[in-house]
């Protein structure tokens, strides 16, 4: 199992991999600028559970089962790349959120934000949600009980995961009353969109 010091380590490492700055901490951030605190909640909710069950796959097998398909991981690598310059075009072109009763009356579509089930996804494209759980899983278990030790990493992620993610709707929405010009909100969405881009860098280089 793991000692107390390993167990340390895996808090320390969950802890700083969580809070900084990636794809679902951006995305999370923009919702709250856009959407709020309490709309974001199936966003976290997503990210947090996608996350810990993607650690237990990933260390249940899922990474072996990906070595011995040839070109896996390089699917996958392109499929991160398609869905996040896709995001990123989404994220600069987004309009600022109206109510429904206004979008009714203009006759179009109120923008919404990611639903538990599509954060949830979005970790299996997500490059930094891979290097995380591979990282954690290959670092922080014990191949003389590899089921128990993979199920103490993914606790230990999933209690610090989500209050470190969360974290960064409420710095959006702490930001929200700064933005409430369309286009100031215009420009941030691109710019955020320009940093989802560049998160990229680190695949692809």
């Amino acid at each position: 199992m793991i000692t107390t010091k390993l167990l340390l380590g895996l808090a320390g490492f969950a802890f700083v991999s969580s809070i900084t700055p990636g794809p679902n901490n951006l995305m999370l951030m923009t919702s709250g600028i856009n959407f709020g605190f309490r709309r974001t909640i199936p966003h976290m909710a997503g990210v947090g559970i996608g996350f810990t069950l993607m650690i237990v796959l990933i260390g249940l097998g899922i990474a072996e089962l990906l070595k011995a398909v040839p070109g896996a991981y390089t699917v996958i690598r392109a499929a991160s790349v398609a869905y996040l310059l896709f995001l990123a075009w989404k994220l600069a072109n987004a309009q600022p959120p109206v109510t429904n009763g206004a979008a009714d009356q203009a006759g179009v579509t109120a923008p919404r934000p990611i639903t538990f089930l599509q954060a949830a996804l979005f970790q299996w494209v997500n490059p930094k949600a891979w290097a995380m759980a591979l990282t954690a899983v290959s670092a922080y278990t014990s191949r003389s009980n590899p089921v128990a030790s993979v199920l103490v990493v993914a606790v230990v992620f999933g209690l610090i995961n989500l209050p470190c993610v969360s974290s960064w709707t409420v710095m959006g929405v702490k930001l929200r009353a700064l933005l409430t010009d369309p286009a100031k909100l215009r420009k941030f969405n691109i710019g955020a969109a320009l940093i989802l881009v560049a998160t990229l860098y680190p695949m692809l280089s």
